[in-house]
């Protein structure tokens, strides 16, 4: 509206579309990404609120995808990192560190899915729907089962309260009604509060949220003085590019 003068929707249509998504790519120089995001919105609005189909909008000059190298951090700046962090964000940092995995791959651990005796962590529904195995280093073995003990302690307070009820992925619950009260399908890193699910109106404990995480390891980054940008998902980065330093085929860590 502000690119078109002001112009309100309805009085646009596929030309003024067009002309300010190639707006973006051309002048303003987004990322792909940015100018996907924009037109998704922008056909929603028409779709969905406005009640508009836009033809297919096939002028629009398309931003460029820029080929990056991930951040890396070196050993000494991931343990000076770790040692700013304690208790749950320390555990989901390291786990992130010494398994590869994404951060909500992390948060959404059941513990069912955690083998200590063959130390490994079995990943469901990753990137592109996949499960998959990883493994799960020594020295985290005994503050994961410290965490797990403190997850039981929770669960156990919410069956005596009448909750303990966690979310089942697709129709589960209804194949299976009283798995979600099992300790197996419990969150490994479950919230310190219960919170009314939205979806379907019933209270129950989630996993910690992403931006709790988020939050520290950005924290703990500034504490430790590293001044390169420092999320999560540069420990899963360093995970593989310290993998690759110390010999393993690139394939196995694949």
């Amino acid at each position: 509206m502000l690119f078109h003068g002001k112009r309100h929707p309805e009085s646009m249509g596929a030309a003024e579309v067009e002309a300010f998504l190639t707006h973006l790519a051309t002048e303003r120089g987004v990322a792909a990404a940015t100018q996907n995001q924009a037109k998704s919105a922008l056909l929603f609005l028409y779709k969905e609120v406005l009640g508009v189909q836009l033809p297919w909008l096939d002028e629009i000059v398309g931003a460029k995808n820029r080929d990056r190298l991930p951040v890396v951090l070196t050993p000494t700046e991931v343990r000076a990192l770790l040692h700013e962090l304690n208790g749950a964000s320390w555990l989901v940092a390291a786990l992130l560190y010494g398994t590869g995995m994404r951060l909500l791959e992390g948060l959404r651990l059941r513990v069912k899915d955690v083998d200590f005796e063959r130390r490994e962590l079995v990943v469901r529904s990753g990137k592109g729907a996949k499960d998959r195995v990883t493994v799960l280093p020594e020295n985290l073995l005994l503050p994961l089962k410290e965490q797990l003990a403190r997850a039981k302690v929770l669960h156990e307070r919410d069956l005596d309260a009448g909750f303990g009820a966690v979310w089942l992925p697709d129709a589960l619950a209804v194949k299976y009604p009283n798995a979600p009260r099992t300790w197996g399908w419990q969150w490994v890193f479950p919230s310190a509060a219960r919170s009314v699910d939205p979806r379907q109106g019933v209270e129950r404990r989630h996993h910690l949220h992403e931006a709790s995480i988020q939050k520290a390891v950005a924290g703990a980054a500034k504490r430790a003085r590293i001044i390169k940008p420092c999320s999560p998902h540069v420990l899963r980065h360093s995970f593989a590019t310290h993998m690759l330093q110390a010999g393993y085929d690139i394939r196995t860590v694949q």
